[in-house]
């Protein structure tokens, strides 16, 4: 599911408080209890209480001292979902925030 902050920028607390428990519950209802997470480098993503949270709520997490070096393989949200949005949005009708996020709803 798509998450949607109208903070401006996203530190490790709004991380873990808005977007892992999102993420922890819409794996666990797709994947059941056999999937794993990983994430990329950005600092709210590699701080230690946000590699704590993971590993303490997650079923498997890999960690960032294990995360492999540029792997756009590993990152479907950069490398295919973006994309799609892109080539699907009527930008035409994109006036506004709001209006971005009903066409990316709408996708």
């Amino acid at each position: 599911p798509l998450v949607i902050l109208d903070e401006g920028t996203i530190d490790h607390a709004v991380y873990i408080e808005k977007v892992l428990p999102v993420a922890l519950k819409y794996g666990n209802r797709v994947f059941g209890s056999d999937w794993v997470f990983q994430q990329d480098g950005p600092k709210p993503h590699s701080h230690h209480l946000t590699q704590q949270w993971c590993r303490d709520n997650f079923p498997s997490f890999i960690g960032k001292d294990r995360w492999p070096p540029n792997s756009p393989d590993l990152n479907p949200l950069d490398y295919s979902i973006w994309d799609e949005f892109v080539n699907i949005i009527n930008w035409n009708k994109v006036q506004s925030k709001t209006t971005l996020i009903q066409q990316i709803k709408s996708s």
